[in-house]
């Protein structure tokens, strides 16, 4: 498992240095229109208390990735697909972040990590848990779809494969609580100590 896992953590680094490159691509004016958005947040009251919407967008924010890798671990595709999933997570964290640190400068780094923080600190370890071990599944469908008649051992998909799921479930639910409680709080004071 440690091999598919550096594997995957240098896509994840490619996709992280794409997302600089091409960051530094994105005309000027996007700096202001987030300043504006952000502005507008502040106006409208933002980090009030949850509401469905708030809490189906987190939800989504954050089993979106893990979610993808568990399940390309039940099709042989996933072999090929994990990688390119793997740099686009990578991709668009990156791009984001420097969006925010082209528009604010030091203090964009701050917005970033109100925002991006907690979600990457439960994200990112249930994310390549899954993935690693789906990559190998998936390699192993793989090579049972395209062995030309070559016999291999068969895919088993055990307790330990649905107990990392349901423990990376779980901690994915309390990161949704705790990003939806303490995320808005962050974001507001910094809002202010920056935009005020």
């Amino acid at each position: 498992m440690l091999p598919r896992l550096l594997l995957l953590a240098l896509f994840f680094l490619a996709g992280i240095f794409l997302g600089q490159v091409l960051s530094g691509r994105v005309p000027d004016a996007t700096g202001d229109e987030l300043r504006r958005y952000l502005e507008d947040y502040m106006q409208l009251g933002g980090g009030g208390a949850p509401t469905a919407r708030t809490v189906l967008s987190a939800l989504v924010i954050y089993f979106r990735y893990p979610l993808m890798a568990f399940l390309l671990g039940f099709a042989s595709i996933g072999v090929v697909l994990l990688p390119g999933v793997t740099a686009a997570y990578g991709f668009f964290l990156s791009f984001s972040v420097c969006c925010f640190t082209a528009a604010f400068g030091t203090d964009g780094v701050l917005l970033a990590m109100a925002v991006f923080g907690l979600r990457c600190l439960v994200t990112m370890p249930c994310y390549f848990l899954l993935a690693a071990s789906s990559w190998g599944t998936a390699a192993g469908l793989a090579a049972v779809s395209f062995g030309s008649g070559r016999r291999t051992a068969p895919v088993v998909y055990g307790r330990a494969c649905w107990a990392r799921f349901g423990a990376c479930c779980l901690a994915l639910l309390a990161g949704v609580c705790g990003d939806l409680l303490l995320s808005p709080v962050l974001l507001r004071l910094l809002l202010e100590r920056i935009l005020g």
